[in-house]
């Protein structure tokens, strides 16, 4: 019957003018955030938000002047008075003199390892003499401010804890943050770097202040707008796979074409074709970032724990250091090597002493023994075997350069490390430095997805690219620059569909 053979046809006429309806104001909605986000990625390729990281705190801080230390770790345990055993035992300079800091958990004491003197309070004269030293600047010329709110480089929850911060700023446009809690640099910025966050980080992660410092409905804002883009872009691929003709039974300009529109319309279907699955994959993989589904993601045990405490013990038993005083390791490691810190930690149950000069620059010297630039393979194998049980090494191996879960574009990571693979139901894997006996990166069978669904979409983080640079900055660049062409047509698009629909509205009310 005729009105039967043509319902089919009105029921897929009806669906796609569906879709392409719910993506029109879908892409009314989006596209300037669309164009956001794939603006700002030019600038997050090679420049970040500002922080402050354990190498920064290293690069910055000043060789360990020996000649002042007068008191053995235990003689600066003892001015504690308490009877808790350390959890982490550090040596390094502070405001000029040599300083012990004792970790009991999440809490640290401070003691001078000159006089015994405890250090619990970080007056303004102490924290801009930091500041200046960190800087390099004359303190006097210093601008002070105090810092009891959020500002934009202190607006996340891990400053909190750490107010009031004093904010020192110098006529050049550096400005460093003081905790009067730690008396330690918390933050540091300059123009450029500022500059940059603002071109970049901000409006890539809506990282605006007065959003930001409400954590949790800034966390569903970037889930919500992240998906709903998602849902968007995927409509729009959608839309594109029912209006291509492989037959080209349309016509542009008197010949044969596979897309019927023309002018801003016809580039925008050309482009979504072409980059509109990227558009899809870079908007779920952002939602990702916030970890809105934990259980996918963690595993049912994490014995990282278990294996770092393997590694190095827990408490720190100081009476073993006695035998060989910080002084005195110093010394053994050689004037050539600057020695900036020293950890005090345990390995295979024995005391040793880790020495820091700067990121990666490491050397051991064991209480009872020489100095070496390693910990022995075997022992470090042998005891992550002892602490894995009732699971198994199956595989153990050195890496001598970047694999497709071990990586870093910037090559700061290590090498080489020690991979470790288990039996466990979450095959659990471990890249461990032999120079620290740290475990540096870890994985399992839940986080591995989000290594490449979310690092290997959202970063182009794909190890071929990363091996043969600039083969990764080529094909980003080539990405955004298609996206923010889809984003541009969208924009067009959208402003004209906004100009008719208030011409409507106005027409009809007149």
């Amino acid at each position: 019957m005729p009105g039967s053979a043509q319902k089919p046809l009105r029921v897929v006429l009806n669906f796609r003018e569906t879709l392409i309806f719910v993506h029109r104001w879908m892409g009314v909605s989006f596209c300037l955030l669309f164009l956001l986000w794939f603006l700002s990625g030019f600038v997050m390729m090679y420049r970040s938000y500002p922080e402050v990281t354990a190498a920064d705190r290293l690069s910055r801080a000043p060789v360990l002047d020996t000649s002042r230390i007068r008191l053995s770790p235990q003689e600066a345990y003892t001015s504690l008075q308490t009877q808790e055993a350390p959890s982490a035992v550090r040596l390094g300079m502070f405001d000029g003199r040599p300083l012990y800091k004792f970790g009991f958990g999440g809490d640290e004491l401070l003691v001078y390892a000159d006089t015994g003197q405890m250090q619990n309070d970080f007056p303004s004269e102490m924290t801009l003499r930091i500041a200046s030293a960190w800087s390099g600047q004359q303190p006097g010329i210093a601008k002070i401010e105090e810092n009891m709110e959020e500002d934009q480089w202190t607006v996340s929850g891990e400053f909190r804890a750490l107010r009031p911060i004093l904010k020192y700023t110098w006529p050049d446009g550096e400005e460093v943050y003081v905790s009067t809690v730690t008396g330690e640099v918390v933050q540091y910025t300059t123009r450029a770097s500022r500059v940059a966050a603002y071109f970049g980080a901000i409006p890539h992660w809506l990282y605006f202040t007065p959003l930001r410092k409400h954590a949790s409905e800034w966390t569903w804002l970037i889930v919500g707008a992240s998906g709903l883009g998602t849902v968007g872009a995927l409509l729009g691929m959608i839309v594109g796979a029912t209006i291509y003709s492989p037959s080209k039974r349309f016509r542009y300009k008197g010949v044969p074409s596979s897309i019927p529109y023309v002018g801003p319309k016809r580039w925008h279907s050309i482009l979504g074709l072409m980059f509109g699955s990227l558009a899809c994959s870079w908007a779920f993989s952002g939602m990702l970032s916030m970890d809105p589904f934990p259980e996918l993601q963690h595993g049912r045990e994490d014995p990282t724990a278990r294996l770092a405490t393997a590694l190095h013990g827990g408490s720190i038993p100081l009476r073993e250091f006695a035998d060989k005083l910080p002084r005195e390791a110093v010394a053994q490691a050689g004037f050539e090597f600057p020695a900036k810190e020293l950890e005090l930690t345990l390995f295979s149950g024995e005391p040793v002493y880790l020495a820091r000069a700067a990121q990666n620059e490491t050397k051991i010297i064991p209480v009872r023994g020489e100095s070496r630039s390693e910990f022995d393979r075997d022992t470090i194998i042998e005891e992550i075997k002892k602490a894995v049980r009732p699971s198994v090494v199956v595989e153990y191996k050195l890496i001598t350069e970047y694999d497709a879960y071990y990586r870093d574009r910037h090559k700061r990571l290590p090498l080489p490390v020690i991979f470790v693979r288990l039996n466990d139901d979450d095959r659990s894997t471990y890249y461990i430095d032999p120079k620290t006996a740290q475990i540096l990166q870890s994985y399992n069978s839940r986080s591995r997805w989000n290594r490449w669904i979310y690092h290997g979409l959202h970063s182009i983080d794909f190890p071929l690219l990363y091996k043969h640079r600039p083969a990764w900055d080529i094909v980003v660049l080539l990405s955004l620059l298609g996206g923010t062409s889809l984003c541009i047509t969208s924009l067009y698009l959208a402003a004209g569909v906004l100009r008719r629909t208030m011409s409507t509205i106005i027409a009809d009310r007149l």
